[in-house]
């Protein structure tokens, strides 16, 4: 007979277990998952966190070191937005995949650079010189475009976003360009006379781009780093949550302060 209320007990247990997870499986709609890579953005949204998490919006940091992963674990539906590109990027990616990523909010810029660790200006670069440069569509112009401007080369039109080495028309020190994985750049920086490197990465290898920078994109660069997703999730209210604590005056103070001029904010 004592077996009984034994049963009743533990089925009241198991009873409250279930309702538990029931309100567990509640909190996960509120769930929000973003890819990011490691310095800022991963940076800036540990500021963003508290301010989501007062809205009751738990967010997920997941970091990445290339960018390519970041746009497929979203096209894929396994994260739900990132935040690390630019749109010239963003266009080139959904062009070569036939995918509609979108932007949702721009955050910042951060000023591409031109580094060396054998020279002191660009003048001082040799003729000859080894040269290494992003791989990918946005970037590699990004970088033929700063050396346009830097009067280091001439571009058929600088005002391509996708300009690529056959567009060099003039090259007089006769520069020998190699193109490499964005987030190679910095480890190879040692081995060669001048490397051009995005500025997420430059900051993760210890670079100052205000001091280190042999030739740096003015603050008026159009190259903003956006929140990114699909079109679904422009109306997605945890997003627009995301959205307003991204471009709040916390973030704004915590970007100046942090970076100064490495990372201006687009808002």
């Amino acid at each position: 007979m004592a077996l009984l209320p034994r049963l009743a007990t533990a089925a009241l247990l198991l009873s409250a277990l279930a309702g538990c997870g029931g309100a567990g499986s509640g909190a996960d709609g509120e769930r929000l998952t973003i890819a990011a890579t490691a310095v800022p953005h991963a940076e800036i949204l540990e500021v963003v966190k508290p301010l989501l998490a007062k809205d009751g919006i738990d967010l997920q940091v997941r970091i990445f070191n290339d960018y390519v992963q970041p746009n497929d674990q979203v096209v894929q539906g396994q994260i739900d937005v990132n935040y690390f590109q630019t749109e010239p990027y963003l266009d080139a990616y959904n062009r070569d995949r036939g995918t509609d990523l979108t932007t949702l909010a721009g955050v910042h810029i951060e000023p591409f650079g031109a580094y060396s660790r054998r020279y002191t200006s660009l003048d001082a670069v040799p003729e000859g010189a080894d040269v290494v440069i992003p791989n990918d569509p946005s970037n590699n112009s990004r970088a033929l475009i700063l050396l346009h401007h830097s009067g280091v080369i001439t571009l058929k039109d600088p005002d391509d976003a996708l300009a690529t080495l056959r567009d060099i028309t003039a090259n007089p020190k006769h520069l020998k360009f190699r193109e490499l994985d964005a987030a190679m750049l910095p480890r190879v920086l040692d081995q060669v006379d001048l490397a051009l490197i995005n500025t997420n990465y430059a900051l993760d290898a210890g670079l100052d781009p205000g001091k280190d920078a042999l030739a740096i994109e003015g603050k008026d660069s159009p190259y903003v780093n956006f929140l990114v997703g699909r079109p679904d999730k422009k109306d997605d209210p945890r997003v627009q949550k995301l959205i307003a604590a991204l471009t709040s005056e916390d973030v704004r103070s915590f970007i100046q302060t942090k970076y100064r001029d490495a990372v201006i904010p687009a808002f």
